[in-house]
């Protein structure tokens, strides 16, 4: 039978709107109830990520008013989250204003807030739909969104799997990077987990699964060789359980509830016929969330945050690559104007001010004004409710030396955002099979050129980045232990055949935690001269940080890797076996922070 286009078309739209059902379960429901047993996170290290300076230069703020209305309409959803600011600024209001750095730049922005990542999923498809029956600049969906970067898997998989259908020109990809968090977005829990990590074990978490908060507790957990229950339908005691929030508000307001379940007890996957009776005594959110907790009931601390993890969320910007490529012009213009806006916030407390104004009108969260995303876009150490100190808010923005150190465009740098890209989505494919089967290479869901194309039209002195730099200063607060055990020749410090991989994930892993200081301790086995063994343990020490510093010399540079030779002390296993003797030849990594 033949089917017309009105029907191949009402097809379409039905397989649409299945496919996109999927992507809705995939954000906001839990895994199907089949019992599995917790598990250790595989996150990985991150990449150092440092802040280039603002130039200092005169900042003209933009005026009032409709500005460029006689260019075409550029639609953008993003977050309320304070990484925009720089957006903001450039773009004068919630649609580009007269004088502004936007129109400057020729696009005519329009931000609109949207904190769903599904409906994200259908604004860029339903633009990309109608790109393709031929309309040059659609007037439904959207050009671009911003999300976590560190999310970046999990949001493109299913929504590139939809695009293909149109054809592989329909692609999403990334193209520039707006900010960062800087703090803001935290696993926020008793103050004894910062002591004792284990002392995590039996709680429950509440926070948007799969979702960039919930990576920073993955994350956390997997340095510290922790367990997290991945069905939330069950409790284990000897991991963290977690509780689906609707949203980052949601997660806050469900601890401040006290949010109750009673679920089986299960104990490596298998039910042991008992239910336990559960409060929230945890969560996962950013900025205002933090704010509601520390306000509204206080009692938590932030355990880890972006703060420690620095490079782990940038906000990344993605449009559709055929009408990218047939408007470059636009897209290097919004770059553009969106680097010299973080500029500008940089440097100008004015600017940072007025992109304060902007947000207070495009978020229109309940009870917030400009000042309150002025102060916690610095990040605040403010009383809780209980009296106790924390630490609340704290984002960046980027300018174009920050976009391109962000994606390795700097001679010596890693790939960030790559780096993020693939260690989360390792971790949600991991223990998410059934949501998330595989995720596409970074290179094909990101297009660096643009990037590249403005780089070469300003002045060399515009774009050099500033590098991260560690003193000396001693470890005041250990963020986690993990032990690697990277594979060398036989009594000697060279590495041997299969350790490339484990050094490679090491790589990733720091990049992530680019806000800390690194210890690496060397351990040997009890064969040989114990002297030996001790040289032999700094010198294997010292090939990793070598290793390290040669692989991306901006994000290890000196002062961040330190190294301590143990020996045959404190061994994890007995060394009168084999068995024993390996587990004994290691290396432990230590991250923390400094004194300053």
């Amino acid at each position: 039978m033949r089917i017309k286009p009105a029907g191949k078309a009402a097809i379409f739209i039905l397989v649409i709107g299945i496919i996109f059902g999927v992507v809705k379960y995939f954000n906001l429901l839990g895994p199907p109830a089949v019992d599995k047993a917790s598990v250790v996170p595989t996150a990985g290290s991150l990449p150092e990520k440092t802040t280039a300076a603002g130039s200092g230069a005169n900042v003209s703020l933009p005026g009032e008013g409709a500005g460029c209305t006689d260019k075409p309409e550029v639609r953008l959803l993003g977050y309320a989250w304070n990484a925009q600011m720089g957006m903001h600024f450039a773009n004068g209001g919630p649609q580009a204003t007269r004088g502004s750095l936007m129109c400057g730049h020729g696009v005519n922005l329009k931000f609109i807030r949207q904190d769903d990542n599904g409906k994200m999923q259908e604004a860029l498809t339903a633009f990309a739909t109608q790109l393709s029956q031929g309309s040059a600049n659609p007037d439904k969906g959207a050009h671009f969104v911003t999300i976590m970067g560190d999310g970046g898997a999990a949001f493109l998989k299913p929504l590139n799997d939809t695009l293909r259908r149109l054809g592989p020109e329909y692609m999403a990809k990334v193209v520039g990077s707006c900010g960062y968090s800087h703090g803001e977005d935290k696993l926020m829990g008793p103050a004894a987990w910062k002591t004792d990590p284990s002392s995590s074990r039996g709680s429950l978490v509440a926070g948007v699964l799969r979702d960039g908060d919930w990576n920073i507790a993955q994350k956390w957990l997997a340095d510290n060789g922790l367990r997290t229950n991945t069905d939330e339908k069950t409790y284990d005691p000897d991991a963290v359980n977690w509780v689906n929030a609707s949203d980052y508000i949601d997660a806050a307001q469900k601890y401040v509830a006290g949010y109750r379940e009673s679920r089986p007890v299960v104990r490596n996957g298998k039910r042991t016929g008992e239910t336990k009776d559960l409060t929230v005594n945890a969560v996962v959110t950013w900025t205002p969330g933090d704010v509601t907790v520390a306000e509204k009931k206080g009692g938590l601390v932030s355990i880890v945050s972006t703060q420690e993890y620095n490079s782990q969320m940038p906000c990344v910007i993605i449009g559709i690559d055929k009408w990218m490529r047939a408007n470059r012009a636009t897209v290097e213009g919004m770059l553009m104007a969106i680097s010299e806006g973080g500029d500008a916030v940089k440097s100008s407390p004015a600017a940072l001010q007025r992109a304060s104004e902007v947000s207070s009108q495009v978020y229109h969260e309940n009870g917030t004004d400009a000042s309150f995303w002025e102060r916690y876009y610095k990040g605040a150490r403010e009383q809780d409710k209980t009296g106790v100190t924390v630490d609340l808010g704290g984002s960046s923005v980027n300018n174009l030396a920050d976009m391109l150190l962000t994606f390795g465009l700097v001679p010596g740098s890693a790939n960030l955002f790559g780096a993020t890209y693939r260690v989360f989505g390792d971790i949600v494919a991991t223990q998410y099979p059934e949501l998330l089967k595989g995720y596409y290479p970074v290179d094909q869901i990101s297009d660096t050129s643009y990037l590249q194309d403005i780089s070469r039209k300003v002045q060399p002195a515009a774009v050099a980045a500033v590098k991260p730099v560690f003193t000396n200063k001693p470890v005041t607060a250990v963020v986690s232990r993990k032990v690697w055990h990277i594979n060398f020749d036989t009594g000697r410090a060279n590495f041997s055949q299969g350790a490339a991989r484990q050094l490679e994930q090491l790589r990733r892993d720091l990049l992530v935690a680019s806000g800390t200081a690194v210890q690496i301790h060397g351990y040997t086995d009890n064969q040989g001269d114990p002297r030996g063994n001790m040289s032999l343990s700094e010198a294997r020490a010292f090939a990793v940080e070598k290793w390290l510093e040669k692989a991306a010399p901006v994000n290890f540079p000196k002062g961040r890797v330190r190294i301590y030779e143990h020996g045959a002390e404190n061994p994890l296993a007995p060394n009168s076996t084999s068995q024993g003797r390996a587990e004994n030849r290691r290396v432990e990594v230590v991250l923390g922070t400094t004194s300053g």
